[in-house]
């Protein structure tokens, strides 16, 4: 099947005419799933008057083939540019679309594929995404969960066997490397965008608000088919990237009190995570709202059951409630390996925080109720924060812990073949497993701890607990998990035991970033260099492809190398959405 990467926003127009060409959006080579909404607009350079433009969809009057009028707003924002506009516009007649938008001798052509889908196959659709997952988490949580020997696991992910596979490309229309913004919109649009964007083109709007959006699949679901039910789960706070690119249009990812508002508007069934500060009055003590509307008694008000812990989220399941809404930290969800084996993070202040598997569990619980079927998207989001934070053992364990949700989702649908199962990474980090460190070698540095090639001899962790976890961390023979950007800091290569590694603190000018001299202090220590920007305090990401795997309806779509806006491609089409 084709499949279409997009450029630069209006990149045909720009090499025909030169640098104040009309801007078009949707951009060039974008993929419109037939009948979704999409807002259209064409930016004019130096505000010219209505008369002095003309857009044109194949041809003919925009307003024939998007069905309603164009709206055009002179000097918008006040700034050097007029724009065109048809919001909420929709197609629904499969096929190539050529626009053309002209200015005097000046005129922009980009071109869109409108797709539709066959009749639907899957009556459910589970997205997992391992935010940061790269093929290293995943040997990294095998080697741990499973063991090795002789150079041969013990056993299998649940996350690898799966039938269909394909490598995921991430870059977006403005960088190569993506952030999670971008990343997770292109899967729920099937539109590339740019870093920090949710569900929008990155235009040349004042505000964050007001760009040209792109529906969701969690709008669609709610919309098509009859009214789906739809579930979002995260372990970080959940107006975080990954899981408000489930409902939200914004260009700017920290807009976390209005896309609480989007989650009222979208109203997903189940919604699951932290960042409860967010839902509360300004008036209430900890609330970070600037208004005093209470999002949980909004939410209760529709008929929501709202919980904050484990025990409360699971009796709301076996209850029978239809919609839940769960807020279990003022922050993220603490990882696997503080809320399993060490009990570090918030875990003293929230001691009944559900895991991400108790979480998935819950959810398939309550949207499996509806006949017409659900979308569920659940993200392990601390698999990245503690790659930014170069914690190898905590982003493993995040991996282990993920990897048992997946087994969760694959006991749901053990005896159906009604339900396409995707796991994939929004986007890579620079990760490796390079050989071991082992205390037992002789030598007073790091460096000298480190086996590469016939002396990385296998490490010497436990055998896992009954859900894949070896209790002890901190053994003499460990994984040489490392990372490939990094600030200035101490590398100790060791597990952190009191608490997720800080490797950067602030610099006496309160601008750059410095090593953190608590860990310096270390006889073992390893005092690295930055390669990154003085301006960083953690590692970055990377534009690595990804490894996607996937099982049920649809699945068999994947193959080779794909964009990350195929993903979109595959579940719409799955789901029928295009009908």
């Amino acid at each position: 099947m084709k499949t279409w990467t997009a450029l630069g926003v209006g990149l045909l127009g720009l090499v025909a005419t030169g640098a104040q060409a009309q801007t078009i959006y949707p951009i060039s080579r974008a993929e419109i799933l037939a009948g979704s909404k999409f807002d259209f607009k064409v930016e004019f350079p130096g505000a010219p008057a209505q008369g002095a433009v003309k857009v044109t969809i194949n041809g003919q009057d925009p307003a024939i083939a998007l069905g309603q009028s164009a709206k055009f707003v002179e000097k918008e924002d006040g700034g050097d540019l007029s724009a065109y506009w048809i919001r909420g516009a929709q197609i629904s007649k499969p096929g190539a679309y050529i626009v053309e938008a002209s200015l005097g001798d000046k005129k922009a052509t980009v071109k869109w594929e409108v797709f539709g889908t066959p009749q639907r196959k899957a009556k459910n659709v589970i997205l997992f995404v391992g935010d940061g997952l790269s093929v290293p988490h995943r040997t990294a949580a095998r080697i741990l969960s499973k063991g090795i020997v002789e150079g041969k696991y013990n056993g299998e992910l649940a996350m690898d066997e799966m039938p269909h596979m394909a490598l995921v490309s991430t870059s977006g229309t403005d960088s190569v490397v993506t952030d999670s913004a971008n990343a997770m919109s292109a899967y729920t649009t099937g539109h590339k965008s740019c870093v920090n964007a949710l569900g929008v083109y990155c235009a040349k709007n004042k505000s964050t608000l007001d760009h040209p959006k792109v529906e969701t699949i969690g709008e669609l679901a709610k919309r098509r088919n009859g009214g789906m039910s739809v579930g979002v789960v995260s372990n970080s706070e959940i107006e975080d990237a990954t899981p408000a690119g489930m409902v939200s249009h914004t260009r700017r990812r920290a807009d976390f009190n209005d896309i609480v508002k989007m989650f009222y508007d979208v109203k997903p069934d189940v919604i699951l995570g932290g960042g409860s500060p967010n839902f509360l009055a300004k008036s209430t003590p900890g609330s970070k709202r600037t208004d005093e509307d209470d999002y949980i008694k909004k939410f209760e008000a529709d008929g929501y059951k709202f919980v904050s812990t484990k025990q409360e989220m699971q009796a709301a399941a076996k209850a029978g409630s239809s919609k839940v809404l769960g807020l279990f930290n003022t922050g993220n969800i603490d990882g696997a390996l503080d809320l399993k084996i060490l009990k570090k993070g918030t875990v003293s202040k929230f001691p009944d925080q559900p895991d991400l598997v108790e979480q998935t569990k819950a959810a398939l619980d309550v949207l499996s109720k509806n006949p017409n079927g659900f979308m569920l998207m659940v993200e392990s989001a601390r698999i990245d924060k503690y790659a930014h934070s170069l914690d190898a053992e905590r982003t493993i364990y995040d991996t282990i812990m993920l990897d048992n949700a997946v087994k969760a989702a694959k006991d749901f649908v053990a005896n159906r073949d009604d339900t396409l199962i995707i796991v994939v990474g929004d986007h890579a980090h620079p990760v490796s497993i390079i050989g071991t460190y082992d205390d037992d070698t002789p030598g007073n540095q790091l460096r000298d701890k480190l086996g590469t090639y016939a002396e990385a001899k296998y490490p010497n962790y436990p055998a896992p607990n009954a859900d894949g976890y070896p209790e002890k961390v901190d053994v003499s023979r460990r994984l040489a998990f490392v990372f490939g950007s990094y600030p200035d800091y101490c590398d100790l290569g060791r597990p952190y035991m009191n608490g997720e590694n800080v490797p950067a603190v602030k610099a006496a000018d309160g601008k750059t970033y410095v090593a953190n001299e608590e860990y310096c202090k270390d006889p073992m220590a390893a005092r690295r260099t930055g390669n990154l920007p003085l301006d960083a305090n953690s590692g970055v990401h990377s534009a690595d492809d990804l490894v996607l795997t996937a099982m049920g309806p649809g699945s068999e779509m994947f193959k080779a190398r794909v964009d990350n806006t195929y993903v979109f491609r595959v579940m719409a089409t799955a789901l029928g959405l295009g009908q």
